[in-house]
């Protein structure tokens, strides 16, 4: 007598790859396939597509599809406020982007200036208005 083995395949998708047809995607989200075809016309979601044209919604996009789904039935914003606050936060974003490379840009011209500083340090003169700093010169064949 034979037995057979069951194997499990794991296979990792990125988040943003279109892998679910608008029927799941629309259950996995709660909603009707209409809605979810109302928000792409809407511009609140874009799913990618098929060779052939058929909608392809991923993992991103259900979790997306989840939270307008909560802004509209849990607190109460229309679609023109979901709009906006989709707007804000890609806004937000980007100025979150922004901060960060202008933190590294003025960690690294930090560190640029320790160095020039640390490597002209012995070559520096302190002045003082009003002193006299002596010069020596050795060369000097007067």
């Amino acid at each position: 007598m034979s037995t057979r083995r069951r194997t499990t395949t794991r296979i990792e998708v990125s988040a943003d790859r279109g892998v679910f047809m608008i029927s799941v995607a629309a259950e996995l989200a709660a909603m009707h396939p209409q809605t979810l075809r109302m928000y792409e016309a809407r511009g609140l979601i874009e799913p990618k597509r098929s060779p052939k044209g058929t909608r392809l919604y991923s993992y991103s996009d259900v979790e997306q599809l989840r939270r307008i789904q909560e802004m509209t039935a849990e607190l109460g914003l229309n679609l023109a406020g979901v709009e906006r606050v989709l707007e804000l936060e890609a806004q937000l974003m980007r100025t979150r982007r922004k901060a960060e490379a202008l933190e590294r840009e003025l960690v690294e011209t930090r560190q640029a200036l320790e160095a020039s500083s640390r490597k002209l340090r012995g070559e520096l003169v302190p002045y003082r208005r009003g002193e006299v700093i002596p010069v020596r010169r050795a060369d000097r064949r007067h």
